[in-house]
């Protein structure tokens, strides 16, 4: 504890009892996490190895670290976000060992100076969220990249950030998909987003989602959950879409669907959901009804642009914690909830520990694939079989049974006859 008490960088140690105890609750709630937390101990996969991790700093990610640092690994962890880290789980990550590098409301500087200190850590395999380690030791660090063994990715922005390099050639270590395989998006970001994005926006701004109109921005995995959940909750809802076969689903799932000025005048409600840039621009806003929340569940905090409704605002204050109000020119007023960031993470828990003990049980296993069995740099999906695997711990821990194929419906189906 005390070595790493002195290398970490945290706001007080003195909430590390606290954090222990949300770390104690989502462990509670974890059974394939803790499945595996016992299956590293004994079979040490990672005795030795240093790891570096990079995710929302609270208190499931935390149990994640903790399960990685059973298996022998010399585990250090810095924030994704900085508005997601909560103080109290990071001291008591440090109390039970994890080295930890973040605090609420770090500054741009401090937040880059906590994932240059986790990479001076010196890992041989990382877990990325966003692709954040993974663009400072490309840009930064070229020689510690080409030394890495690899690592894992969770987010679709950090796919997508993977998968350019990989095609451009220049991704130097291996990187496992985590966000590709079907029990994380189907769950995680279907279930997950869709419950803990409202989860974030009710308790921030303690409004009724009943009988408003809520504008999903984006109709991936993640925007499906979003709109199946406003819709339970009682809401109207609009799609705004750039492919037309995710445009065809969302209608045929009952939704309207339109361009984003057109949904303009009618929401009370926006999400963005899509990892691309100023989907909610000024065209848009001026079009908003006086009221509008916006809200982003996007990776960064770029699918709301700031700038433009900076420019458009005469007057900005703070009328409820995580809540900024903008006064436009002619009186109406527009609300942006946790600055753009992340809404369900910086304005709330994040996802159902449930949910993402199916998604970290993935991460923890594609680590262990990772480094047991050496990869060719480049993006790699994960294999099947830690898919079936993670699926089948999670119908166990239920408690549920399925069937199986006989040797006969096996044959049939590999047979053209």
């Amino acid at each position: 504890m005390s070595q790493a008490q002195d290398n970490s960088q945290i706001r007080d140690f003195a909430l590390a009892e606290q954090g222990e105890l949300k770390i104690d609750w989502v462990r509670d709630h974890m059974p394939l996490l803790r499945q595996l937390e016992e299956r590293f101990r004994k079979e040490q996969p990672f005795a030795g190895k240093r790891i570096s991790m990079c995710l929302h700093l609270e208190a499931k990610t935390a149990y994640l670290a903790l399960v990685v640092q059973a298996g022998g690994a010399d585990v250090a962890i810095a924030a994704s976000n900085p508005l997601s880290t909560q103080d109290d789980v990071a001291a008591g990550l440090v109390k039970r060992g994890v080295t930890t590098f973040a605090w609420y409301g770090a500054t741009q500087d401090e937040y880059q100076g906590h994932l240059r200190a986790v990479l001076d850590h010196d890992p041989i395999a990382v877990i990325d969220d966003g692709a954040d380690l993974a663009t400072i030791l490309h840009q930064e660090r070229p020689e510690q990249a080409a030394g890495l063994i690899g690592g894992c990715e969770e987010t679709t922005t950090g796919i997508i950030r993977l998968r350019a390099m990989s095609e451009e050639g220049i991704l130097k270590y291996p990187m496992i998909a985590v966000n590709d395989a079907d029990c994380k998006h189907l769950f995680d970001n279907r279930y997950g987003t869709g419950q803990s994005v409202w989860d974030g926006v009710m308790r921030t701004t303690n409004l009724v989602i009943a009988g408003k109109t809520v504008v999903v921005v984006g109709y991936g995995w993640c925007g499906k959950g979003v709109a199946m959940r406003a819709k339970g909750l009682g809401a109207k809802v609009i799609v705004t879409e750039v492919d037309p076969v995710r445009a065809v689903e969302a209608a045929m799932d009952g939704f309207s669907v339109m361009p984003i000025v057109e949904a303009a005048e009618h929401g009370d409600y926006f999400i963005t959901v899509t990892g691309v840039k100023h989907v909610i621009h000024r065209a848009a806003m001026e079009r908003m009804k006086d009221g509008a929340i916006l809200g982003n569940a996007g990776h960064f905090d770029v699918e709301i642009s700031k700038p433009d409704l900076a420019s458009l605002a005469k007057n900005v204050r703070r009328v409820r914690p995580n809540i900024d109000e903008y006064q436009l020119a002619d009186g109406r007023r527009i609300y942006l909830i946790a600055e753009g960031r992340l809404v369900n993470l910086a304005a709330g828990d994040g996802h159902p520990a449930e949910v993402m003990d199916m998604t970290f049980a993935l991460q923890a296993l594609g680590l262990q694939e990772v480094v047991q069995h050496r990869y060719e740099p480049g993006l790699h999906m994960i294999p099947r079989a830690i898919d079936v695997e993670v699926a089948r711990m999670r119908l166990q821990s239920w408690g549920v049974a399925i069937d199986h194929l006989t040797d006969e419906q096996e044959a049939y189906l590999h047979s053209w006859h």
